[in-house]
């Protein structure tokens, strides 16, 4: 699916609404006073209409006669999809809701890479290997700051995915980027991360060599360590065993 365009007051006014809702501000069941709302966003009511059909069609909000528009229950969210994964993390949040589903998103990530390497070892061409190369070259550059460790990440994980030349393990890279990014702006922002360049290197040898078990083996590893890397900086246990880099 393809990401909503986050341009001028409309984008602002999905997203407003989106962070409340997911952030539990308004919460599950209750109907809104668009009136309110209205004047709290400083939208026209055209605006805000507008604004409730891109959450709705998310799953998030519906509308009844006599009872209006109200936030649906959280089992009727759209969780796969993209932009509520990224609103979700969206302003630094450190809810209760955004640590359960980052332990989700990680486990599915765990269930996902392993395999989808094994297949990028069999599958990939020399221009998969090249832009494999290019990101890890990219992670390379301690000096150029956290958002670009996190976007050579991104880039790593999204030419793994496209490796595997399988159209549906591609379009997950919508759902693992949200997750990733989000636990990757923590690490990289810590003084404590560790280099991510070495386990990322035996990932790609691995595929470079054409060797599935090797590469799904250096994944597992990727992952656990990300996993341990997170757990440390947060000093818990809230991540263990679900790994995510």
């Amino acid at each position: 699916m393809t990401p909503y365009a986050r341009r001028g007051v409309h984008g602002q006014t999905v997203q407003a609404l989106a962070h409340r809702i997911l952030g539990g501000e308004i919460p599950e069941g209750a109907t809104l006073d668009l009136v309110a709302l209205q004047g709290e966003l400083d939208v026209s009511l055209t605006a805000l209409r507008e604004s409730l059909k891109v959450l709705a069609a998310k799953g998030m909000v519906d509308a009844r006669q006599k009872r209006g528009t109200f936030v649906r229950a959280r089992a009727d969210w759209h969780l796969l999809d993209a932009d509520v994964l990224r609103w979700q993390f969206e302003g630094g949040r450190t809810t209760e809701a955004d640590r359960s589903l980052l332990r989700d998103l990680a486990e599915v990530r765990v269930i996902i890479e392993p395999a989808a390497v094994r297949l990028a070892a069999e599958r990939r061409t020399d221009a998969d290997l090249v832009a494999l190369a290019a990101a890890l070259d990219a992670m390379g550059q301690h000096d150029a700051g956290p958002a670009h460790a996190v976007e050579a990440d991104l880039a790593f994980h999204r030419a793994l995915l496209a490796a595997t030349h399988n159209e549906l393990l591609e379009r997950m890279e919508m759902v693992i980027e949200s997750g990733l990014a989000h636990r990757d702006r923590i690490v990289h922002s810590s003084p404590h991360s560790r280099d991510p360049v070495p386990a990322h290197r035996a990932v790609l040898d691995a595929v470079r060599d054409g060797d599935p078990s090797a590469a799904e083996a250096a994944m597992r590893a990727l992952l656990d360590q990300a996993g341990r890397d997170l757990e440390r900086i947060h000093g818990t246990d809230d991540t263990k065993g679900t790994g995510g880099t």
